[in-house]
């Protein structure tokens, strides 16, 4: 983040009343003549320019609402009223328009819905009565438009009617109880929903469907106590599972879609405190909420133009999403939300409390993932079977499929399809008719989590079938492939994405280190690396194409490959991802070992002291 508005330093309710005000004040010169649209950038989407401008009208005030509500103040009111007036107002140039079916500008109806039940006194008091009747039309028509996919987007209807309805305005509550019963139907046990009929359990579960629901909880408390009791007690069920999901230094796993969200992933917990649901002390979750915003500030992700860029953790189109406007990163202000809470509320005196202890391997059934923790969570790895994306979006196979992600390495996206170096093939199985263009792991057929492992079946032809057991042990895994295969392939299995230093020459470099069964390539902060334990031919050192990697611009990628004639074919391998700390050096030389039975049985154990880690029955 900009170096003269450093957030690194935040700790008090002032401090975030600062980061919220100056990052939204920079884009001040970026308003359009009316006000009611911001351009931020030049890159386009699936929608168009007018509803992308409307977007980054909106985003911003995820920050600036609760910043209002709980006493804060921002110089640039003046102009996001204005731009509420020409936006609304149908006769004016910069009228954002009528829809008649799901509409990108629907989701930006969200905020306004909050800002009128929070913020009035900004959003709606200063309005004259014509202005607030333009104002209710054109919010009013999210309740007279056909929902034909619905998921999370049922709730920006019902939060414009809690808008209404805190502002006496006429709502819909028939579609608001409609709605809020069909959100009931997707939710799966544990606390865990999923977003619509799909099979995606990624950070849309916290930052909307638990976010929205909290917000209704809160709002909602004195007109429904029952259904906000409800959603209290899952979202406090919920937590159970995705605390594992974050390290102590305020990084969380990078995984799924819209990642260019950011710190959104931090916006649960900012809405747990808002509901009050306390599953744990206001300390340890204004630690999350802090370290969070702390780690995403070192990271490089305002452009040179001030604007919040497109990208993960720094800009990076490559991995962006076809509906990412230059003004969706803006999002990530969801997790401003505890910024509504009174200057007297305990929150702000709490101190900050580090994590709870967590189990070092937290089976996931319904993330269908077992995340581990090794390093005493220095390392937090999601692995994952089942996930995949249920909607045509970009690379869907990397953001969901991946045998693993890393808190520490990230994962990657291809830039292209041709060849190991474009696709950039991390912790992928990726498959070849031998003309370089590979397949993956995308839809499985079939999947478990067990205690000690996950299982797959994927089929990336219909004559080629994969079944694949991971068996996380600490800063190790195990892979286990039987392929069945009717085509002759090239196989290639990929490890962590290693950072590549700023100071790399390949043709002099002795942080590499490849042999004919085995690569590593080690830093000062990295270890990265694969072993054969059967089947493949070949270890190589990827240097994949730049900009691939979420979290780093240049990566090396450690390798096995091999060429399977029609048949079957076991391939195993151990794939070893630490940091760089002398005390775990030495675990590479003490790589897992597997034993072969007659019976069918792999059994995965300590290559030292024969200490059994999983059997498996192939």
């Amino acid at each position: 983040m900009k170096q003269s508005q450093p957030w690194s330093a935040l700790k008090t309710k002032q401090d975030l009343q600062q980061a919220v005000e100056s990052t939204v004040s920079w884009l001040e010169s970026k308003f359009t003549p009316g006000s009611a649209g911001i351009k931020p950038g030049a890159t386009g989407s699936v929608y168009n320019e007018n509803i992308a401008l409307m977007e980054a009208f909106a985003r911003p005030l995820w920050g600036l609402v609760p910043l209002a509500a709980g006493g804060g103040s921002s110089k640039l009111w003046p102009l996001f009223r204005q731009g509420l007036i020409h936006g609304t107002n149908p006769d004016d140039p910069e009228y954002w328009g009528k829809f008649r079916t799901m509409d990108q500008r629907m989701v930006e109806q969200c905020v306004l819905g909050l800002g009128l039940a929070i913020a009035p006194e900004q959003l709606w008091d200063p309005l004259t009565d014509d202005q607030k009747q333009h104002v209710y039309d054109w919010l009013n028509q999210i309740n007279l438009v056909d929902h034909s996919n619905p998921n999370n987007w049922l709730m920006f209807t019902v939060l414009v009617n809690i808008g209404f309805q805190k502002a006496g305005c006429p709502h819909n509550q028939e579609l608001m109880n409609q709605y809020l019963e069909l959100i009931d139907s997707y939710y799966i046990g544990d606390g865990w929903y999923s977003d619509g009929k799909t099979d995606q359990r990624d950070y849309y579960i916290a930052f909307a469907m638990h976010y929205y629901t909290l917000i209704y909880a809160k709002l909602m408390e004195n007109e429904d106590p029952e259904r906000a009791k409800v959603y209290k007690e899952r979202a406090a069920l919920f937590e159970r599972d995705f605390i594992h999901w974050f390290a102590e230094d305020g990084s969380s796993i990078p995984f799924g879609r819209s990642l260019t969200y950011r710190f959104a992933q931090a916006a649960f917990w900012s809405a747990l405190v808002y509901a009050d649901v306390a599953p744990y002390s206001l300390g340890v979750m204004k630690g999350i909420i802090l370290r969070h915003l702390r780690w995403w500030s070192d990271q490089p992700i305002f452009g040179h133009d001030d604007v919040l860029s497109i990208g993960y953790a720094y800009p990076n189109l490559n991995m962006a999403e076809g509906y990412n406007a230059p003004g969706s990163p803006y999002w990530a202000y969801k997790t401003f939300l505890v910024l509504a809470l009174p200057d007297e509320h305990p929150f702000w005196a709490a101190e900050e409390e580090p994590l709870p202890p967590l189990k070092e391997r937290a089976v996931q059934e319904h993330a269908r993932m077992i995340v581990s923790r090794p390093e005493a969570g220095k390392h937090v790895v999601a692995y994952t079977s089942g996930q995949m994306a249920n909607f045509d979006m970009s690379h869907a196979e990397a953001k969901y499929a991946k045998f693993a992600y890393s808190i520490l390495f990230g994962f990657s996206v291809p830039k292209g399809y041709r060849g190991l170096v474009q696709g950039a093939y991390d912790s992928m199985l990726a498959l070849s008719e031998g003309d370089n263009y590979y397949r993956t792991r995308g839809f499985c057929e079939s999947f478990e989590a067990h205690d000690s492992y996950l299982y797959s079946l994927w089929k990336p032809w219909s004559n080629v079938q994969v079944r694949t057991w991971l068996v996380p042990i600490g800063g190790w895994h195990v892979r286990i492939h039987a392929i069945l295969t009717e085509r002759r392939i090239d196989a290639a299995e990929g490890g962590f994405a290693l950072k590549k230093p700023d100071d790399y020459i390949p043709s002099d470099n002795k942080m590499v280190n490849v042999m004919a069964d085995r690569a590593l390539a080690r830093t000062d902060s990295q270890q990265s690396g694969m072993i054969n334990l059967l089947g493949y031919e070949q270890a190589r050192m990827i240097e994949p194409e730049p900009n691939t990697n979420v979290l780093y611009p240049c990566t090396l990628i450690p390798t096995l490959t091999a060429h399977l004639e029609p048949g079957e074919h076991l391939l195993v391998s151990a794939v070893f991802g630490a940091t760089g700390d002398e005390d775990v050096a030495s675990e590479w030389h003490t790589p897992p070992s597997i034993k072969r039975e007659e019976n069918g049985r792999i059994t995965v154990m300590n290559s030292e002291t024969g200490q059994e880690y999983a059997s498996i029955t192939l």
